[in-house]
């Protein structure tokens, strides 16, 4: 069972002010990593400057993964998500938008930095994406305590690097089963499909 702490918005805030541009940065970083085609004395030049910024930032670590709460809204802060995560810079970002009816959707953009075969991005990409998606239906926006069990993707074609959407929804929930379908798409309609199982644990559900 998790045990959450409480954070204030105005901290939250707080420290996404700090955070979220080197965050920025840090993608850029990569992004620029993954195209530059500088010489050899350039780059050499640019590890004495990144290994300064490491010494930086290494100056003081957390020891302890907290697991926090947004005191107003009630949602987990995934600051580390690899597909959500504010201070993680692997992720697109993905922001995900929470419809009315149950539904929830993205639109976001995937460069080269996830990219499979030249162009297409790769399929365990659109795997994590899909997870993620699903999981926020299937647990009512991260409200409940529901994890994948299984999860099962059709790719119907490429995925092409570029503007794209994801949607899921719920489609029944049996028991401490939740199964919740979903997809990733272009402008050209759908790449992949996904079907997920998410379960609730044992003491998530002694707990009501």
């Amino acid at each position: 069972m998790f045990e959450y702490d409480k954070i204030s918005a105005d901290d939250y805030d707080r420290l996404r002010g700090r955070y979220e541009p080197l965050t920025d940065a840090l993608r850029t970083l990569v992004d620029v990593g993954v195209h530059t085609d500088v010489d050899d004395a350039t780059v050499r030049e640019a590890l004495v400057h990144l290994e300064a910024a490491t010494a930086l930032l290494q100056q003081r670590l957390r020891e302890d993964r907290p697991v926090l709460r947004h005191a107003d809204t009630g949602r987990p802060v995934t600051w580390g998500n690899p597909a959500v995560g504010l201070r993680n810079a692997i992720s697109p970002p993905i922001v995900v938008e929470h419809d009315g009816d149950g539904r929830c959707w993205s639109e976001f953009t995937l460069g080269p930095v996830y990219e499979g075969p030249p162009g297409w991005v790769h399929g365990g990409v659109s795997a994590l994406v899909l997870d993620q998606i699903l999981g926020e239906v299937a647990s009512d926006s991260l409200s409940k305590a529901r994890f994948t069990g299984t999860i099962s993707l059709r790719y119907v074609r490429g995925t092409p690097l570029g503007p794209l959407r994801a949607e899921a929804f719920v489609e029944r929930t049996e028991g401490a089963k939740t199964f919740a379908k979903g997809y990733l798409m272009d402008a050209d309609g759908v790449t992949v499909e996904a079907e997920g199982v998410f379960i609730t644990p044992a003491w998530a559900r002694d707990a009501g």
